[in-house]
């Protein structure tokens, strides 16, 4: 479904369309000084926001799919069920506990879990000893951020895969747990990831020329419209039906 920001804009360019259509049809009686009125260039002003709201659909549409795709292959609850299958495969090994605890370490980044550091403070006893208040140094714990961003997703996969190359005791017989196919997902991961942001890129240049197109100051298609309408209402008066016929098509600068 169109966003109402998105209706607005064809809503803009399709009254402009009627605009044009009344003015059209005053015959020789609408012959405005300025080129941005004459009927010619009024017609190409349309034409050129059309192709710009057709433009943002197409590279809207790429980005879309591009970032559904992305949010398919990274959805936190898989990939967070994929690890532990992952990390469990490893325990299941003779492999160090340093590798281990280092595989649980990076995991527990992917999972969003908090990771606890120890942090040591000096703190005053309720009831101190006789004789002083010499602070007592406590362990508190300390907690870091989660990262669940795609790109904090993606390097903490890496980091996994990683790890658990170094490992000869993993050789896990399913397919998609070898370190060959944990290669192959990385590889999907990153090369969706960076469709999505490859594609981005077109989507925003495209809004913005459509922006401009539509609502530059002066020579904007909204700006120009206004103008068209204090024409007429200056060539046949503010009470005349041409001028209420146009008076009332709406045109709307639509916050960027």
């Amino acid at each position: 479904m169109a966003s109402t920001s998105e209706t607005g804009h064809a809503k803009n360019v399709a009254n402009f369309e009627v605009l044009i259509s009344f003015c059209n049809g005053y015959g020789a009686p609408y012959n405005p000084s300025k080129n941005s009125l004459k009927i010619p260039q009024l017609q190409t002003t349309l034409t050129n926001a059309k192709s710009a709201l057709q433009t943002v659909k197409t590279y809207g549409t790429t980005f879309e799919n591009a970032r559904n795709a992305r949010e398919l292959a990274l959805s936190p609850a898989p990939i967070k069920k994929f690890c532990t299958r992952i990390l469990n495969a490893l325990e299941a090994t003779d492999a160090t506990k340093l590798t281990i605890d280092n595989a649980k370490a990076i995991n527990r980044k992917i999972q969003g879990k908090r990771a606890l550091t120890p942090k040591i403070l000096p703190v005053t006893p309720p009831n101190p000893p006789a004789g002083g208040t010499t602070p007592i140094p406590i362990e508190v714990h300390q907690i870091s951020v989660s990262q669940q961003s795609y790109d904090s997703l993606i390097d903490n996969f890496t980091k996994f895969v990683v790890c658990l190359s170094a490992e000869p005791l993993y050789i896990p017989n399913e397919a998609d747990l070898k370190v060959a196919g944990l290669n192959t997902t990385l590889t999907n991961f990153k090369t969706l990831n960076t469709a999505a942001i490859n594609a981005a890129t077109p989507y925003k240049n495209a809004m913005i020329a459509r922006n401009t197109l539509l609502y530059q100051d002066s020579i904007g298609l909204v700006d120009i419209a206004l103008e068209v309408k204090k024409y007429v209402k200056s060539v046949f008066g503010a009470t005349s039906p041409q001028y209420k016929e146009i008076s009332k098509i709406e045109f709307k600068k639509i916050k960027k």
